[in-house]
């Protein structure tokens, strides 16, 4: 039984502390438990402490934490990526703004980079959709086919 002094403490404590098994962490982030888990894994997220009955439990920062991932995620960062972020959120005061920015500024430079990449690919798929006559004969002489049965892998 708990004297006043314990009962206090204890009741402080689990005002102050919130915290989730990994089904409401999944259903408050929108997440699935076994992406919640997968991102467990990676050690992008970890539990605080387990509960009598073993549950693993995860408390209100881990639940920011996986918010940030999802957002990071929503704009294209790996996981990685998010991994050095969340390094730089974790510790602010050790890093500036400016290695924050690098890691944007490396994420726009090889976007870039594909979106050029994607931009040949659909300029060589429209040159082979144009040269095709898409008519109604064989496809025995389909220039399309031909084209792809003679150009050299990339």
């Amino acid at each position: 039984m708990l004297d006043s002094g314990s009962y206090s403490r204890v009741y402080t404590l689990c005002m102050n502390t919130k915290h989730y098994k990994i089904g409401q962490l999944a259903k408050l982030t929108e997440l699935t438990v076994d992406t919640v888990r997968f991102y467990e894994n990676k050690g992008l997220v970890q539990a605080s402490q387990r509960s009598d009955a073993g549950y693993r439990l995860f408390s209100a920062d881990d639940l920011a934490r996986l918010q940030f991932i999802k957002r990071a995620k929503a704009v294209g960062f790996t996981l990685d990526e998010i991994s050095e972020l969340l390094e730089l959120r974790l510790h602010p005061d050790d890093h500036t703004c400016e290695e924050v920015k690098q890691v944007t500024a490396r994420k726009v430079r090889e976007l870039d980079e594909k979106i050029a990449e994607l931009e040949k690919i659909r300029m060589s798929l429209q040159t082979l959709h144009t040269a095709c006559c898409g008519g109604p004969q064989s496809a025995e002489h389909c220039s399309i086919l031909q084209a792809l049965d003679s150009m050299e892998a990339s």
